[in-house]
């Protein structure tokens, strides 16, 4: 396509991480002011609409200058006073939804978008006919690296071995302390048989950290905490023989590239589209959910029937490849860049 990374323009919310993630990544970046005003107080919910409507004057001048051919948004309501001068300027949008049930945001972003790029057909039934495009999930290029490494490396790089099952068990990088904490209830029965990669997230850390050090010699030697992971995710997923994990959209393309089977475990305080994502893998055969309730209880004897049922293990691994999409940056992209042309006429 011939693009640089000159014709890109990230439009982000003041004070948040893309502050800093957008800059190294080497694109421009403008900020906004933005906040919900759906589930927060009366207060809040004033202040925020206040901002949106104010950010409409920046938006305008961001765009005017900036003088893009088409509009890709992700969700968030810093989108929504882009959204409209978009509209508004005639420039073609395209709203991506990576849940299978979009949330408030993004239902009412797509009134403005022309088109809707989905994970999987199941989100078609949340939109008018003709209105979605299935893409597919957009996995990270290192991560699909390491779909080529052999098995032995990959638990290699972690100075793990084959001959155990292992176990991945990840609440993404801020971490999920419900998982963190019944993983650590069930630490030393679980590592009498099999080896785990922990990512904890940043906040719950220095209590993994202190948990691991207090075990025995025997169980350190299949365990491998981490606040989190960045070059060697793809190896980690690699590694595992299945995940636990929160079922945020990640788990929809990144799970189904590895062929890897799950145990999700939907954030039980948010939007019900962590449960919907659970259900919709679980009914495709490629995980089984538990509620967040659950798990204390339920964790280790859930891991030791799916590990001993190689035959339903291997099925569910077949049900996730299925799900898989491994060109779906390029299907985005070609929609992108089809919305793209059609503004340029």
């Amino acid at each position: 396509m011939g693009l640089t990374e000159e014709d890109f323009l990230w439009i982000g919310t003041s004070g948040q991480i893309e502050e800093s993630l957008i800059p190294m990544a080497g694109l421009s970046l403008q900020t906004i002011s933005a906040g919900p005003i759906v589930g927060v107080s009366l207060p809040i919910k004033i202040m925020n609409a206040l901002k949106l409507t104010w950010s409409l004057g920046k938006a305008n001048t961001i765009i005017r200058r900036f003088r893009p051919n088409v509009l890709f948004m992700t969700g968030g309501y810093v989108n929504v006073p882009v959204a409209i001068v978009a509209r508004l300027r005639r420039i073609p949008a395209l709203i991506y939804l990576p849940d299978i049930e979009p949330g408030l945001a993004i239902r009412r972003l797509s009134q403005l978008a022309g088109l809707v790029a989905a994970t999987a057909g199941a989100s078609r039934r949340f939109f008018p006919e003709g209105k979605v495009v299935v893409t597919g999930y957009p996995v990270r290029g290192e991560l699909r690296q390491a779909l080529s490494m052999d098995k032995a490396t990959a638990l290699g790089m972690f100075e793990l071995k084959s001959g155990r099952s292992t176990v991945l068990v990840t609440g993404g990088s801020r971490g999920a302390r419900s998982i963190n904490r019944a993983l650590m209830g069930n630490l030393p029965e679980l590592l009498e048989s099999y080896q785990i990669i922990h990512l904890s997230g940043t906040l719950d850390w220095p209590e993994v950290q202190a948990n691991a050090d207090k075990l025995a010699d025997k169980h350190k030697a299949y365990y491998r905490p981490y606040p989190f992971l960045n070059e060697t995710m793809g190896a980690a997923l690699r590694s595992a023989d299945i995940a636990v994990a929160r079922a945020g959209a990640s788990a929809l393309g990144e799970f189904p590239a590895f062929a890897l089977p799950s145990i999700l475990v939907p954030y039980p305080h948010a939007w019900r589209y962590q449960k919907v994502n659970a259900d919709f893998l679980a009914a495709e055969g490629a995980a089984m959910t538990l509620a967040d309730e659950q798990l204390n209880e339920e964790l280790l004897p859930t891991l030791n029937r799916l590990l001993s049922e190689r035959e339903r293990l291997a099925e569910m691994s077949k049900a996730a490849r299925r799900l898989n999409v491994p060109d779906a940056e390029d299907r985005l992209a070609d929609v992108v860049y089809g919305l793209a042309q059609r503004g340029t006429k």
